[in-house]
């Protein structure tokens, strides 16, 4: 019999004990061995749940129970996670976690002290809740030199920007649906301001590449900007717009961001709607992979943490993940990046300081502005224009 212990027991932890507990049978067969969860840790107190009599209030209790060989944490947040992690891994125990905060800042650390002490340390869980895509990178894709990687990584702000172009909503009142159906958090801030993408795109690249990418280099933008007249516009040219989350190797280092772009309808990613997540990934032999599912939820993320337990089950002294080592990935200048442009400006006279580079023209269509779409600019030279002329709104177009 295998042991676990279940280090926070909100949404996620309650959903990995629920299907270890009515998915037995199946989880059995899958790692050979009986899986068992021995103690819950929690601060708070459980009345009447099926875990009631597990319940511990002490971490350390939990983690150094002899019985226990992995445990699973499922609480958020940096500290004290990081603490109770690394006393497992040291003290010898596997690790799932489904916490993206912590995988992000801390996980090049406990990757090296998984591989010290032959233990695994699991995140299939802290990017695209349910989607299997850190196991396909690590295992699937490993003949590959991977050229791309870009997502749809947060429901959130996949479901307001579908709101928003699908019934006109504005900004807050896709936000506020989002938070009356539990989509969004009652403080949005890590997913409106791109915060939550910025750290999963942050770990999927350092993955792809093999080196460390701090989530605190990744230049990000949220959603705050966009407005219902920029669906108007993307219509107009055959596109919507998207919170895209890219890492791509170029000459001059891996170039990242975290932005909303103006994306065409033909693009893979562009029929992603409502809440779900999607990750393509280009690689130089195996071409463009696209792994898409829901982005998050109790069962669906509770699920990629149990895969975990597993894998953890089948290879009890063996570490499996390649992760990442060495230096910081070397970054392109995001100055010196080339986009396109759209632009919504006050009105048609204000054209002229675009008027050089404006490839595409839009006048009328939403009484008292104008708008173009540039000719490729770098970053540096499209924030020159911009103090020239007075812009409503801009977007990235992809």
């Amino acid at each position: 019999m295998i042991g676990v212990s279940v280090l926070g027991y909100g949404n996620i932890g309650s959903g990995v004990a629920q299907i270890l507990r009515e998915n037995a049978d199946c989880i059995k067969k899958s790692a050979g061995e009986d899986v068992t969860v021995l103690h819950v840790c929690d601060l708070r107190e459980f009345p009447g749940d099926p875990c009631e009599a597990i319940l511990t209030h002490d971490a350390s209790e939990a983690i150094h129970d002899p019985a226990v060989q992995i445990v699973v944490e499922t609480m958020g947040g940096v500290h004290p996670a990081y603490e109770f992690v690394k006393d497992a891994l040291t003290s010898g125990r596997h690790v799932a976690t489904s916490n993206k905060e912590l995988v992000a800042a801390c996980g090049t650390e406990l990757i090296a002290l998984a591989k010290e002490k032959h233990v695994n340390f699991f995140f299939e869980a802290s990017v695209g809740g349910g989607i299997p895509i850190i196991r396909p990178l690590t295992s699937s894709i490993v003949s590959d030199h991977v050229r791309r990687i870009e997502g749809i990584l947060n429901g959130t702000t996949n479901y307001m920007l579908f709101r928003m172009q699908e019934s006109s909503l504005s900004f807050e009142a896709a936000l506020k649906e989002a938070q009356d159906l539990g989509f969004a958090e009652r403080n949005p801030a890590a997913d409106i301001e791109g915060a939550d993408a910025c750290r999963k795109i942050a770990i999927l690249c350092s993955l792809a590449f093999g080196q460390p990418l701090a989530y605190t280099r990744v230049p990000t933008e949220g959603i705050t900007g966009v407005t219902p007249e920029d669906f108007v516009y993307a219509e107009k040219m055959g596109c919507t717009v998207k919170l895209l989350a890219t890492g791509r190797q170029t000459e001059d280092g891996v170039s990242v961001r975290v932005a909303p772009v103006l994306l065409p309808l033909s693009h893979p990613l562009a029929g992603i709607r409502g809440v779900t997540n999607a990750v393509l990934v280009e690689g130089d032999m195996c071409g463009t992979l696209t792994f898409t599912g829901a982005g998050a939820g109790k069962l669906p993320t509770a699920s990629a943490v149990c895969a975990d337990i597993v894998e953890a089950v089948r290879h009890p002294q063996t570490t499996v993940i390649r992760g990442w080592e060495g230096e910081e990935l070397p970054l392109a200048d995001a100055g010196e990046e080339t986009h396109s442009f759209f632009v919504r400006l006050a009105d048609i006279v204000e054209m002229s300081a675009f008027a050089e580079y404006a490839e595409q023209v839009f006048a009328g269509v939403i009484e008292g502005e104008a708008a173009c779409v540039t000719a490729p600019l770098t970053e540096e030279a499209f924030a020159a224009l911009c103090k020239e002329a007075p812009v409503i709104s801009y977007l990235r177009v992809a």
